[in-house]
């Protein structure tokens, strides 16, 4: 299996004024395709290369930091570009009621978890996840670390994630983390979500 970058679902200009051309497109054919081709040669090096990435993250504490780095990498912003899309999306009724149920409200979960981006110290993301029993949970991992992966402290399925590494906004916003942030849920796909929040509960 070799991996392979995959296609932006829309141009890299679609997603301004909140994420502007040219972070897109450094973002995606830079740093992400970076993580694709170190992590193919890293497969190739442990002779890995038949492994589905969710597998090895089940284990991935006992594997290369070259995989645990890139596949993580390449893993999270496959993820990060679905769950992007220009102008948004309302958020439909089954995660919306999830959401209610787990935060209070959804204005009480984009509080949650926008501090969790704008606290996780230096470089990472930001997660909302399904865990073990089914339930919503805030958490935020460093680097390129993710939920699904054995070293994380809190697991499960993500099915939303914001990247708050610096390349992911600093052409824009500089240090302004919180202003990204902000920006960020003017261009949530929030179908794409409640897809991933299905599909993780059943």
């Amino acid at each position: 299996m070799s991996y392979k970058l995959p296609e932006l679902p829309y141009a890299y200009d679609a997603l301004t004024p909140y994420i502007d051309a040219a972070t897109m497109e450094i973002h995606h054919t830079k740093h992400h395709q970076g993580y694709v081709t170190k992590l193919n040669a890293a497969l190739e090096e442990a002779k890995l290369e038949d492994s589905d990435l969710e597998s090895l993250f089940a284990k991935i504490s006992k594997l290369s930091s070259g995989i645990r780095n890139n596949g993580g990498g390449h893993y999270n912003h496959s993820m990060f570009w679905s769950i992007l899309t220009p102008n948004g999306t309302e958020i439909p009724a089954t995660l919306s009621e999830a959401i209610d149920g787990a935060f209070g409200s959804l204005e009480e979960f984009k509080t949650s978890f926008s501090n969790a981006a704008a606290t996780r110290f230096g470089s990472g993301w930001a997660w909302l996840i399904v865990d073990a029993d089914g339930n919503l949970k805030v958490t935020s991992t460093p680097n390129q670390d993710n939920p699904l992966m054995d070293a994380a402290p809190d697991q499960g399925t993500p099915i939303l994630g914001l990247d708050v590494w610096e390349h992911a906004y600093y052409l824009n916003y500089q240090n302004k983390r919180p202003e990204y942030i902000d920006a960020f849920w003017n261009i949530v796909n929030w179908k794409e979500v409640e897809k991933r929040y299905i599909a993780a509960k059943s």
